[in-house]
């Protein structure tokens, strides 16, 4: 291989990892940027756990998973016992399972009317991500290695759901009908950069390894504690891995956020 052609391959590889290949402070640094870019005015303390979230560590360099997580390190501790700890405000958690499903719109309806309705701009909501809505959370490059469109419900034909859209760039003005509040924003970044927590399910990403292993599409023929690992790696760095959705969800409901489906 040429020198031009290795920079072109290099540069190719890049483009397709994103922010997987990033050092943890590159990454850190990038979320943080962005994280609270649409919150309400008056949100400060929503704010600050938006920062923290975007400073803490994520772990993506597994080379095995075992099927049950029993160790803090082996998820996304720091970032979730930040979210257990959150009291600056109301709080609600969603039980998202269907990815062609409304759960996006009614996460940012939920959003509108706690903040601007009933005047509680540190609202916090979290999104317990499993079942299909979870392939949502996997980069591109697992989607396209995996054909990940195929188990989609038929809905996408690639994981559009991370795109920004061009409201996102339009914060001001909430009544706005075809801003960042809308309809028209209907996506992971927007809402993440309303403060919108999603958590990502360990046992979803076991299942979904036995899928590919099950259908022969494993093109790396590997054993399944190293191909969950790898999806784990692929799980978008902004997301918190929990060592199970449903798991995680009574932990959630005991510091007091309010279960929604």
């Amino acid at each position: 291989m040429t020198q031009q052609n290795r920079r072109t391959a290099l540069k190719t590889f890049g483009i397709a990892a994103g922010t997987v290949i990033l050092s943890a402070t590159g990454q850190s640094q990038a979320r943080a940027a962005d994280a609270a870019a649409l919150l309400p005015t008056g949100a400060t303390k929503l704010a600050q756990l938006t920062k923290a979230l975007a400073l803490a560590p994520r772990r993506r360099d597994f080379k095995t998973v075992p099927m049950i997580l029993e160790q803090p390190d082996q998820w996304d501790h720091e970032a979730l016992t930040q979210v257990l700890g959150y009291r600056g405000g109301e709080r609600q958690v969603w039980d998202n399972t269907e990815i062609g499903g409304p759960w996006l719109n009614l996460m940012r309806n939920s959003l509108n009317a706690q903040i601007w309705s009933f005047k509680h701009p540190e609202f916090l909501v979290v999104s317990a991500t499993h079942g299909s809505a979870h392939l949502a959370l996997f980069d591109q490059m697992m989607w396209d290695k995996y054909g990940l469109a195929k188990m989609a419900d038929g809905k996408l034909t690639t994981n559009s759901l991370l795109e920004d859209k061009p409201a996102s760039a339009q914060g001001e003005g909430h009544e706005r009908a075809d801003g960042a509040y809308s309809s028209h924003d209907n996506s992971i970044p927007a809402l993440q950069r309303r403060g919108v927590v999603f958590l990502s399910c360990h046992n979803a990403i076991w299942e979904l390894a036995e899928k590919l292993i099950g259908a022969n599409n494993n093109p790396d023929k590997l054993p399944l504690d190293a191909l969950a690992a790898e999806l784990t790696n692929h799980v978008i760095p902004s997301a918190i891995v929990t060592p199970g959705a449903v798991g995680t969800l009574p932990e959630l409901q005991q510091v007091g956020f309010h279960y929604a489906k």
